[in-house]
């Protein structure tokens, strides 16, 4: 019969065989629930479907977490914004176990600054956080919506103690090649997609987050252009801590 198939439907057909076949699990310690779990996984798209079966948590948050109890072993202590947290993995441990932990959502109609079910509203772009209040500030896969990047990672800036960093996943879906401006507002403030229209979930807004920025690695030259800070790429590949996928980067700008 598959003989018989145009290629198009043979390709279909194959990759709903292969990935209704796919499991893959193993034993390991998660960085996120800190503890000794199982983490599997039904579907060859590892980075959003590798989860810990006793938090949730999937590669680039476990990888995230990681990098910040390396690098920042106090981070208990310290004073942490997160923006546009997830209700699991890594945003629920800072959440639970930080004293001064503090996260941010972005409400458009609504007064900036205010508090709205237990988040601050703060647009990136123009926050209104004071100079140096943060020793680090957190975004999971949130600066490839921004409209105005450049904006937001000078005000990230801003906002950071010296010494401070900015602790952050992006997919890097460009690697080598030069970073995409895929979206922007008109001038009258309505979305304009400069490739193909493409979105990503929101845990505020089941429309989802238009994708406004198709990163490569010379986002750390873009960073340092508009925020004056160095940043560096970390990739980690580590199947004891449930951290292997696509595109699971953690980078990290910090401020002298």
């Amino acid at each position: 019969i598959l003989k018989n198939l145009s290629k198009y439907c043979y390709n279909r057909i194959l990759k709903f065989i292969l990935n209704s076949d796919f499991y893959f699990e193993i034993k390991g310690f998660c960085p996120c629930c800190d503890k000794s779990v199982i983490f599997s996984s039904k579907n060859q798209w590892l980075r959003d479907n590798f989860y810990c079966r006793n938090c949730g948590s999937i590669p680039r948050e476990r990888a995230l977490m990681h990098v910040i109890e390396t690098n920042y072993p106090n981070w208990k202590e310290l004073s942490i914004h997160e923006s546009s947290p997830e209700n699991r993995g890594s945003s629920i441990k800072l959440k639970n176990n930080c004293k001064h932990y503090i996260a941010s959502q972005f409400f458009n109609n609504s007064e900036p600054g205010k508090l709205i079910n237990s988040y601050y509203n703060e647009n990136l772009e123009s926050q209104s956080f004071h100079d140096n209040s943060f020793d680090l500030v957190i975004t999971q896969d949130v600066m490839e919506h921004v409209m105005n990047p450049d904006r937001a990672f000078s005000e990230i800036a801003r906002t950071l103690k010296p010494g401070g960093a900015h602790i952050f996943t992006v997919p890097l879906v460009n690697k080598h090649k030069p970073t995409e401006k895929w979206a922007k507002l008109d001038p009258d403030g309505n979305l304009e997609f400069l490739n193909e229209p493409e979105y990503h979930g929101n845990p505020i807004d089941p429309k989802g987050s238009p994708v406004t920025m198709h990163w490569g690695f010379d986002i750390v030259d873009y960073i340092e252009k508009f925020s004056g800070l160095k940043s560096e790429i970390i990739h980690i590949d580590d199947l004891s801590l449930g951290i292997r996928a696509e595109y699971i980067e953690v980078i990290v700008t910090r401020k002298d």
